[in-house]
């Protein structure tokens, strides 16, 4: 095969494997590693190596702008202090910790072994969100994992480069904390900058198409420009831009059938870009186990335990320490952060995965440095897949049990009552705005009566919820039934438009621009 027929085939191994998780249950990146190792032992089947820059360009940008996307500022800012701490001292603890092993159990020289701390420093969100969201967790404890899974893969990339710096022999403790703090930095401003500079202009644009072309080249674009060209951190410009632009977006792009399409398109293509790269992180051991010789198997399998073992051991060590000196920082910023119980410390001490971004450092080490092998490539390789195995596998399959040991789930009733007071507040003002046009211009009486109905109806239903609770068995059984009832009305008049266009009464184009409508009306109804 050459290498596009790979791809594809890798593609559509990784679809059918993500539908086996869900039949599974399990987190769809376990069973995807797990696949693509296998598939990488199979004789004749294609096996891709990945370039490191293939990884840091084409699938970092867009799976770090949609995360940043998604997520909420103001819950970051109310859980900055626990994201800073573990995005940079948890960072730097790891590193120390991995380094100190490698150095004097597996024997490797410092830089190497720094190197190799700073590739395992950063965590990565996707095995243990997935979990998350279909277990429900406190929202705490998902804020302060996705977030440090945000920032930390900045700071864990610039040690790296601290790091690589130090085997080259070009190494001064001041000049890398200078270093350190200038690409993180640098990436924050230049994210802020960008977004500042770029969204305006791209609100301009009303093309649907041509807006999602967009908003898929520009968090590239900020890479490329923070990383390539002003030396920064990239990854973190992409965060802070994804940040803005999903803060900004409600306003700045308000068409309702643009924001459906691309959230739509880049549903899909997140889903392709993780799926197709945990399949090749898996595809990558048998061939990293191959370069390695001066090493018996059982040697290596050791070292990669011991190495877990520290990764784990500072994560564990940092969650029920740190709190504690909580009351300290109380004091010195005037402020007061609760801590959290250590049910809530476990599940995110247990969190902590490895994933792209440690593969693509790992694959970044450089062959050659300073004109000579770098004889320990090999084995740092090896030492970071299985951690990524060992952290996804392990850890992936046993937090889910995890979290229902410790009966620690999310306050459901308060979500759903936050929700439908939203909703309330919504029709409320919509109520209020139909007033105000009945005033002013000339809306037709059936016109007026229909909408106030509408409107009205949707006031009293999210008003009954709101009295019931927000999640009783019988507002629940209620809103159950009518949901069932509105498909159930929705499908007899799909079945009525396709039977018109089957006798030839109404065009193919008709049909599926009312199709797109009741379409529409469906997915409002929710599950």
């Amino acid at each position: 095969m050459n290498p596009i027929e790979s791809l594809i085939f890798l593609l559509g191994a990784a679809a059918l494997l993500a539908q086996l998780a869900r039949v599974l249950k399990v987190p769809y990146p376990i069973l995807l590693v797990v696949g693509g190792l296998a598939l990488g032992f199979v004789p004749g089947l294609p096996v891709v190596q990945i370039a490191p820059e293939v990884i840091f360009l084409i699938f970092l940008p867009p799976l770090l702008n949609s995360a940043a996307f998604s997520s909420s500022p103001l819950d970051l800012r109310a859980h900055l202090r626990p994201i800073a701490l573990l995005a940079v001292g948890l960072v730097l603890l790891t590193t120390l910790a991995v380094a100190a092993v490698a150095h004097y159990v597996v024997g490797l020289p410092w830089a190497p072994s720094f190197v190799l701390g700073a590739i395992l420093s950063p965590t990565d969100p996707v095995a243990a969100e997935a979990i998350f969201r279909r277990l429900g967790v406190p929202e705490r404890v998902g804020t302060v994992v996705g977030g440090e899974s945000l920032v930390n893969d900045g700071t864990g990339l610039a040690a790296f480069r601290v790091a690589l710096a130090a085997v080259a022999g070009t190494f001064s403790f001041w000049e890398a904390g200078l270093e350190f703090l200038l690409i993180g930095g640098g990436g924050i401003v230049v994210g802020l900058v960008l977004a500042w500079v770029i969204l305006p202009l791209w609100a301009r644009l009303r093309e649907p198409s041509i807006m999602i072309t967009f908003s898929v080249l520009i968090p590239y674009g900020v890479y490329i420009l923070a990383e390539e060209v002003l030396h920064v951190s990239g990854i973190l410009a992409v965060v802070v831009y994804g940040l803005y632009q999903g803060w900004k977006a409600p306003r700045l792009f308000p068409d309702a059938s643009t924001r459906i399409q691309t959230l739509a398109f880049w549903g899909v293509l997140v889903f392709v870009l993780e799926a197709l790269l945990f399949i090749l992180v898996g595809q990558q051991l048998p061939s990293i186990v191959g370069n390695i010789e001066e090493y018996s198997l059982a040697q290596v399998l050791f070292y990669a335990v011991l190495v877990y073992g520290a990764v784990l051991a500072a994560r564990f060590a940092w969650f029920f320490s740190t709190p504690y000196l909580h009351p300290v920082f109380d004091r010195l910023l005037r402020n007061r952060y609760l801590r959290a119980p250590w049910q809530e410390r476990l599940v995110m001490s247990w969190s902590g995965m490895r994933g792209a971004v440690s593969l693509a450092a790992a694959l970044a080490v450089p062959i050659t440095i300073s004109g000579g092998r770098f004889e320990e490539r090999d084995l740092i390789l090896f030492l970071t897949f299985a951690v990524i195995l060992a952290t996804l596998v392990l850890q992936g399959l046993t937090l889910g049990p995890l979290i229902r040991s410790l009966r620690l789930s999310d306050d459901g009733n308060a979500g759903t009552l936050m929700e439908l007071r939203a909703r309330l507040e919504g029709a409320r003002a919509a109520l209020r705005r139909l007033e105000r046009l009945c005033e002013v211009e000339r809306v037709p009486p059936g016109a007026q009566a229909q909408m106030r109905d509408q409107y009205e109806g949707r006031i009293r239903r999210y008003e009954d919820g709101i009295e019931a609770g927000g999640a009783t068995e019988e507002y629940s059984q209620s809103s159950a039934a009518w949901r069932s009832w509105r498909r159930d009305l929705i499908g007899a008049e799909r079945e009525a438009l396709l039977a018109l266009r089957d006798r030839g009464e109404i065009s193919p184009e008709v049909m599926r621009r009312i199709e797109r409508d009741l379409d529409l009306e469906e997915s409002r109804i929710g599950g």
